[in-house]
């Protein structure tokens, strides 16, 4: 389960923003998983939620948002949207396809105390 060892790199990323501006806890948290980021949503929050106690992410709300996946298809030349990236293009039907988007794992914004 890769979800809970990139848990443990979000919180390392809050504890160090932490350190640059000092606040006391997270109350939300809010994270943007593309659909093409290989990332089980619900797996990284249950790992997000493991891993909270005694740390600033403590009894945190955390909001996941998921964009879709976007490619870019080479046979055809075409912008086409895509749920996996095994899915054939919804245009041509090839397999040539280089993700443009829902590729990131990201922290939007968190609200703090």
């Amino acid at each position: 389960m890769h979800e809970l060892s990139l848990a443990g790199g979000i919180l390392r990323v809050l504890e160090q923003t932490r350190v640059r501006d000092p606040f006391e806890r997270i109350t939300q948290l809010r994270l943007e998983v593309g659909a093409l980021a290989g990332v089980e949503i619900e797996s990284l929050r249950f790992a997000l939620t493991s891993i909270a106690e005694n740390t600033i992410l403590a009894g945190a709300s955390i909001e996941i948002d998921q964009p879709p996946g976007d490619a870019w298809c080479l046979p055809c030349g075409q912008s086409v949207s895509i749920t996996s990236r095994l899915d054939p293009c919804p245009l041509c039907g090839g397999h040539q396809l280089q993700p443009t988007g829902g590729t990131e794992l990201r922290v939007v914004d968190m609200q703090v105390e």
